[in-house]
């Protein structure tokens, strides 16, 4: 099945934008906290504020999944949130070029590349259902997932040197690039297959509302739901932002060598999405999940051991970041998987929106909740708070029928609305 993928050329075109514009992701996200602290000289709680408003647009996202499942071309809105984000993105250069950089700018940037990136994401998940056969599901996430590690273990290393070199905001600019890469790989794909769009459909908050009841009650999605958002409040305690800050203030470590601990670290993502196919089949796809759930988060309670000469503290966050890195792809992959495979066409943005208002709404919460608690308990304190807490998300997956599903074909699908296109 994976070679048939490789000769999929509208998968190849797509699984390339996607690999371009996570590189350039993996640059902004170490270029724009080192911005404002090294530059605009932001303290903990006004990073954590930065970290915030990227994910704070989710909490519409509801409300922008009931949008998208409405337009039949889910592709153009893909693109256009791409040709957004890149726009936006440009702006931050532009600003350092005439010697104007701000905290409100990167705030504003923040926002709306945030909602840019909701529009991509609701769209996303029906797209790629109907790009990829579902008995590739798992295989075309693994690979999708191996190119998003192998961003990881390049991204913040060139990151890095770009910032000591050329400066962050410029670094910024790649990232821009990058999304216009994406659009131009992306927009040629074929549009066909995908629902049509109902005659009269229901009003906005009635169909955002029926996408929400729909992924509570179903088991496997209320029990996904549930462990990635608790996962997701806990994580980003921390988020990159506090993480780029406990590196440089409590590490002493150079920008560049930042970059280069969390690429070595992003190794173990790369080893985990390419192993996630095999493990799955081992151990079956709930329990990878369960696996992954307690591995993602865990591994950061190990921060007290990132102490002594500069090898050893920056070999403890590397060693950190790899055993984290490894825990999240099996459980992104396979989660990701079992959820596209339960999913009926007439649900797939609706449920994608709602699923991310909570998931990913949870976020911006526990960034702000990190920068607080980081005032009260230090940068150590409260990474092991993330981590310990994070690693309580496994309760959501031990009380569902997650752990039994050994594969795809054992899970059971949300019904399609009567009457609705399939």
């Amino acid at each position: 099945m994976s070679g048939t993928l490789w000769r999929d050329r509208p998968f190849r075109r797509f699984w390339a934008g996607q690999t371009v514009s996570q590189f350039g992701d993996r640059v902004t996200e170490l270029a724009l906290p080192l911005l404002a602290v090294s530059t605009l000289h932001a303290s903990a709680v006004q990073v954590s504020w930065l970290t915030a408003l990227v994910w704070t647009p989710n909490l519409l996202a509801f409300l922008l999944g009931s949008w998208v499942d409405r337009r039949k071309e889910k592709r153009a809105v893909m693109v256009a949130a791409d040709l957004v984000r890149a726009a936006l993105l440009i702006t931050v250069p532009a600003a350092a070029l005439l010697g104007t950089p701000t905290l409100a700018q990167l705030y504003a940037v923040a926002v709306l590349t945030g909602l840019a990136s909701v529009a991509f994401g609701t769209a996303y998940p029906s797209y790629f259902a109907h790009l990829v056969p579902p008995a590739s599901y798992i295989d075309a996430n693994s690979k999708l997932s191996a190119s998003r590690s192998v961003s990881f273990v390049a991204g913040p290393a060139v990151g890095g040197w770009l910032v000591q070199v050329l400066s962050a905001p410029l670094a910024v600019a790649a990232d821009a690039l990058s999304f216009l890469v994406c659009a131009l790989l992306i927009g040629p794909l074929p549009a066909a297959g995908l629902p049509s769009t109902r005659s009269a459909p229901p009003r906005l908050l009635h169909s955002a509302r029926e996408g929400l009841t729909r992924l509570l009650r179903h088991p496997v999605l209320r029990a996904a739901l549930g462990c990635a958002a608790t996962v997701n409040f806990f994580t980003f305690l921390t988020g990159t932002g506090l993480l780029v800050l406990f590196a440089e203030r409590e590490l002493t470590l150079s920008p560049g060598l930042i970059g280069v601990v969390f690429g070595i670290g992003a190794v173990g993502g790369l080893l985990g999405a390419v192993a996630a196919p095999a493990v799955s089949r081992l151990i079956g796809v709930g329990r990878s999940v369960v696996v992954g759930a307690v591995l993602f988060p865990a591994p950061y309670a190990l921060v007290w051991l990132a102490d002594g000469p500069l090898w050893a503290r920056a070999g403890a966050l590397a060693a950190i970041e790899f055993l984290s890195s490894l825990g999240v792809m099996l459980f992104d992959i396979n989660l990701n998987s079992l959820t596209a495979a339960v999913t009926s066409d007439d649900l797939r943005s609706r449920i994608a929106g709602a699923h991310a208002t909570v998931n990913y709404g949870v976020r911006p919460l526990g960034a702000l909740a990190g920068g607080g608690l980081a005032t009260l308990v230090g940068l150590r304190g409260t990474i092991t708070v993330s981590a310990v807490g994070g690693a309580l998300c496994v309760l959501w997956l031990l009380r569902s029928p997650i752990p039994a599903i050994r594969t795809l074909h054992t899970a059971d699908p949300v019904p399609a609305r009567p009457g609705a296109a399939a």
